[in-house]
């Protein structure tokens, strides 16, 4: 199976990281507590929410550039969100990137893979998987559309005034590339989109030029963003390998790669699946841009070295470093397309479990056990999170 780039054995948490995370729970969690059950944050996340949020999507070729040694293709294609309202004042832009998973839903691959694993033939099981990760997707089998995972935490944002790009990043997922490579090639993705949101707000031309349909019916639609993005107030956030991603992309040795005219504020690396056997920690050191972390308890995908190492690349930091660990949350359930809810092919639940605990998880290998939340509930705590995070970094 293929795994995330993280170390066999997770760094021992510092004082700092174990400081900074209490103090982050303790401003969060009484608001969250304080909502009650799911039924009772999401009204409250409802009526937090301003009316008004349209969707389109943007899609440029599933082979619009290629991965630099590798030549394999990448595409250019995202949904955003915004309020309907544009109004005269420039929205702050937050940028969302999606981590490693299956690219194409080929549903009869993923049970040959299911019924692989269960019976030991390996030599079938990477066969399915080839299929599952391909790039482009074969004829008649549609690409698995990560980037709508996000489409409630983006409908929230858009809803305070926002502006949200989702990436799709499929070609990437499918490509050879691993580790340092893999995170650079995301930042190169995300510096590829603003540079084509910096020329459509500047001019009203480049790339994005007519390039928006409606997210609902496919039609064309013509949205003016010209001068209404304000790229001096950029957010980040990336899950899983999005979340290495995004920290590379805001680390100090890279931001001269930033397109003109464009200023990453905020950045938040959600259950980051980041390389911790990198032998260069400058590579991802942040001191200038407030970078925030959030990892599940029960997250199957990404040990707890993740914070450590967040912790690590923010030493010297002056701007200020957010961590915070959900209790009982897992890895998928932050993306909607992930989710054992959603139907969609490979969707799971990553959580570790025992029989004898139903209503429980921990992480896999683990044994602190404690109760799982819900798809919805963890959901709605991450976005209380990721929302007040952006407000606070892009809007005062």
């Amino acid at each position: 199976m293929k795994r995330y780039d993280t170390a066999p054995a997770p760094r021992r948490r510092t004082s700092r990281a174990r400081t900074l995370a209490a103090s982050a729970a303790a401003l969060l969690l009484p608001q969250l507590l304080a909502a009650g059950p799911a039924s009772a944050l999401s009204s409250a996340a409802r009526a937090q929410v301003a009316p008004g949020v349209a969707t389109v999507t943007y899609d440029l070729g599933d082979r619009a550039y290629r991965l630099p040694g590798t030549g394999e293709p990448v595409e250019m294609a995202a949904t955003v969100h915004y309020p309907e309202e544009l109004g005269s004042t420039p929205r702050p832009l937050v940028v969302l990137l999606h981590g490693w998973h299956e690219t194409c839903a080929d549903r009869s691959a993923a049970a040959a893979r299911d019924a692989a694993e269960q019976a030991g033939d390996w030599d079938a099981y990477e066969a399915a998987g080839q299929k599952l990760f391909s790039w482009p997707c074969a004829p008649g089998t549609r690409p698995l559309a990560s980037d709508r995972g996000y489409d409630y935490l983006a409908d929230r944002l858009a809803g305070h005034g926002f502006i949200v790009v989702s990436l799709r990043a499929n070609g990437i997922n499918a490509s050879s590339v691993t580790g340092d490579e893999n995170a650079s090639a995301r930042a190169d993705l995300i510096n590829r989109h603003l540079a084509l949101w910096q020329r459509l707000n500047a001019s009203g031309g480049g790339g994005l030029a007519g390039a928006f349909r409606d997210a609902d019916t496919g039609k064309p639609r013509r949205v003016d963003f010209r001068r209404h993005v304000d790229l001096n107030r950029v957010g980040t956030l990336g899950h899983s390998r999005g979340g290495a991603g995004v920290t590379w992309h805001a680390a100090d040795r890279h931001r001269a790669q930033w397109p003109a005219g464009v200023d990453v504020r905020a950045v938040l690396a959600l259950a980051p699946a980041y390389n911790v056997m990198t032998e260069d920690m400058t590579a991802y050191e942040i001191t200038k841009t407030p970078l925030g972390v959030i990892r599940g308890t029960c997250d199957g995908q990404v040990g707890r070295e993740a914070i450590p190492f967040a912790t690590e690349a923010t030493a010297r930091s002056s701007a200020g470093f957010h961590p915070y660990e959900m209790r009982g949350a897992n890895h998928n359930y932050f993306n909607t397309r992930w989710s054992p809810e959603s139907g969609e092919v490979a969707a799971r639940d990553d959580a570790g479990h025992a029989e004898d605990r139903p209503g429980q998880c921990t992480e896999p290998g683990g044994s602190a056990y404690e109760p799982q939340l819900t798809e919805a509930t963890q959901r709605q705590a991450g976005a209380a999170f990721i929302d007040a995070f952006f407000r606070r970094h892009l809007t005062g």
